[in-house]
């Protein structure tokens, strides 16, 4: 079941869903779902001698083929057409065994061409950390992203019971706590 947006307040109210810092409900608060504002971290791919990441190579330093930056209200990144950035919510989200979250574009700003993620929309209960986002741009124009734009919206579930393993329990849970746009870690599975 999505909760409302009187359920969101209430899980936040009494910490049951935290979101550090907290949220102002009146900016951020809609019928289903809880708006996230844009960090200020980035990370981006480097032109490199690389010409294309293997998959099955686990040699491929994922980490070292990109550059972090980090912008500011007065030197905003502008995500030129075809651009992909990974970036990073100012908010810092931890979920019980017992809700999940969804992350989704705004609207508005998929009117753009700005898509803010391209798989990962899922937060597992037992979730700690800020949430990562795949953005492009699909339009036409240059888009100026700054710090603090409401840049998309998490909606909450509540799963029939609390999960039996949550994530931060699993054995290979590659993307807890993180506090910046951690680059693919796709290198660290298990080569079958």
């Amino acid at each position: 079941m999505i909760l409302s947006d009187r359920d969101i307040k209430k899980y936040i109210r009494e910490g049951k869903i935290k979101i550090i810092p907290k949220p102002n409900f009146q900016e951020q608060l809609g019928p289903c779902s809880l708006d996230l504002h844009l960090g200020n971290v980035f990370k981006v791919f480097k032109h490199t001698e690389c010409p294309f990441i293997d998959l099955r190579d686990h040699k491929t330093p994922i980490e070292k083929i990109m550059q972090e930056i980090e912008i500011t209200k007065q030197k905003p990144l502008i995500l030129r057409p075809r651009d992909f950035v990974l970036a990073v919510t100012k908010e810092e989200i931890i979920l019980p065994p017992d809700i999940m979250a969804r992350l989704d574009g705004r609207s508005s700003l998929g009117r753009l061409g700005l898509v803010v993620h391209s798989t990962a929309a899922r937060f597992d209960p037992g979730w700690k950390g800020k949430a990562v986002m795949e953005i492009g741009n699909l339009g036409v124009i240059p888009i100026a992203l700054c710090p603090g734009i409401r840049i998309c919206a998490l909606t909450f579930e509540t799963l029939s019971s609390p999960a039996e393993v949550p994530y931060l329990k699993q054995k290979d849970h590659k993307y807890a706590y993180q506090k910046d746009p951690s680059p693919s870690k796709v290198h660290q599975e298990p080569k079958k």
